[in-house]
């Protein structure tokens, strides 16, 4: 189960352990894709609405667990790279104490606040109740989805992204099973979909943790027999390390979640055109952001490591690798999307009015490809050092200051199109990069970005 990342090519690690964790993102993506295209096969706008608000909601929160799960990745991987056993299963029993307290509270204060949630989220009155019904499932669904999620962050941190993408592969096939079970047979609608994922979900948890039992990885690293019961007991120093890396990435992640909800109203203000022109490009735009998403958590848990290990060259080196590899790719998809921008919108709508609009508005924001790909690297590099407040920091400024406010600008100074509106994101990540860079380069010596290390 644990690898050790401090060895060998960094380039090779690198594509190792980010290649499994980019297709376990795309399972993730993937079907969570079939609960909608199930949902509508077999019924009507109220249900096709209540699970695509509900999926929204509950992609923001668990975006926010594995954003403070990450201290628990981030934590493991500099113990590990360290060799202190010991203090790896402290960290292992905290994180399993806190989030199993964190979930039970959050799955409380959630069920009390349904209501709110949809107020706010302004759900058509046609679609309130099963909205509602969706929500309470995946609200008491909770505990699992955030053990699935803190399971998964653990492993990596270990250094193992590929048992984390088996089990997002059970979770994936069993749900599609229950979605077409559920939803079409038994005929539950958005009900269906909820059960569903949270059930799929915590079959996953259950495989994970048989898993660990049967693994012989893991016995033979000790894992498996050296966590016993003083582990699981709340340890304020090992509490403190988690929370300080974790909090902020959570923060940073929740709040871009909501930028993300403020300018789609901004667009909804626009018409339903250019609503749903923005959706769906915003949609295909999460897709095409896999790739820099995997190289944030790869270089967190790679350079953890390294950073434990005394080989800071090898963390600065899969800084580089990262970013070679996100712009590239960035720069692949926006060439793409400049020649057929609006054939990709047209794969989710054949009105004319949308396909303009979104083509243009698609053809600005896949910029954001190729430079949000640099911060995204640093933010996971800024991470492995415990400095994931730096994250905050940059994307605070950069939504507050640029994205948010250039997209409301542009809406009101360029109304007959969406060209503008969609370069606010690229332009608040380029602000984001400046500050990463230099960032790293004023307090490189400080946190000891630039200590020497032994490179193998």
């Amino acid at each position: 189960m644990e690898k050790d990342l401090t060895k060998g090519s960094v380039w090779k690690v690198l594509l190792r352990f980010s290649l499994p964790y980019l297709l376990s993102c795309f399972l993730q993506t993937f079907y969570g894709m079939v609960d909608l295209y199930v949902t509508g096969q077999y019924n009507g706008a109220a249900a096709i609405s209540a699970v695509s608000v509900g999926s929204q909601v509950m992609h923001m929160i668990t975006v926010v667990i594995v954003g403070l799960a990450m201290g628990s990745t981030v934590g493991l991987g500099v113990v590990i790279g360290s060799k202190h056993t010991e203090r790896a299963s402290r960290i292992i029993g905290n994180s399993v104490t806190l989030f199993a307290i964190g979930s039970v509270a959050l799955m409380a204060v959630l069920l009390l606040a349904t209501d709110g949630i949809i107020t706010v989220m302004s759900v058509p009155a046609e679609a309130v109740e099963q909205t509602k019904v969706y929500l309470t499932i995946c609200f008491i669904g909770i505990p699992f989805i955030t053990a699935y999620n803190v399971i998964s962050c653990i492993y990596r941190g270990m250094g193992d992204s590929r048992s984390p993408m088996y089990f997002v592969g059970v979770a994936c096939v069993l749900n599609i099973v229950l979605d077409f079970l559920f939803i079409g047979g038994l005929q539950m609608g958005a009900a269906g979909a909820a059960l569903g994922t949270v059930v799929s979900q915590a079959s996953s948890v259950v495989f994970a943790l048989f898993f660990l039992r049967r693994s012989r990885a893991a016995s033979s690293v000790g894992f498996d027999f050296f966590l016993r019961r003083k582990d699981f007991l709340p340890e304020r120093a090992v509490l403190s390390d988690i929370l300080k890396v974790g909090v902020p990435v959570a923060c940073q992640d929740g709040f871009i979640q909501i930028s993300f909800l403020v300018i789609t109203m901004i667009a909804n203000r626009r018409g339903v055109d250019v609503a749903a022109s923005v959706g769906i490009v915003e949609k295909i735009i999460s897709f095409l952001f896999l790739v820099p998403s995997a190289m944030l958590s790869s270089v967190s848990a790679i350079a953890a490591q390294n950073r434990g290990a005394n080989r800071h060259d090898r963390a600065r080196q899969t800084l580089f690798y990262a970013v070679v590899i996100s712009v590239s790719f960035g720069i692949v998809c926006t060439v793409i999307c400049h020649i057929i921008p609006e054939q990709f919108v047209g794969l989710f709508s054949s009105e004319e009015a949308v396909r303009v609009l979104g083509g243009q508005y698609l053809r600005a924001y896949v910029f954001d490809c190729i430079v949000a790909g640099i911060h995204f690297c640093f933010s996971g590099f800024f991470c492995a050092y415990g400095q994931s407040g730096f994250s905050f920091a940059h994307n605070l400024i950069s939504v507050l200051l640029v994205r948010i406010p250039g997209a409301y600008l542009a809406t009101k100074l360029y109304p007959d199109t969406l060209y503008p509106m969609g370069l606010a994101a690229p332009a608040g990540s380029t602000v984001s990069a400046i500050i990463c860079i230099v960032l790293f380069l004023v307090f490189r010596k400080k946190f000891g970005f630039e200590k020497k290390g032994q490179s193998i």
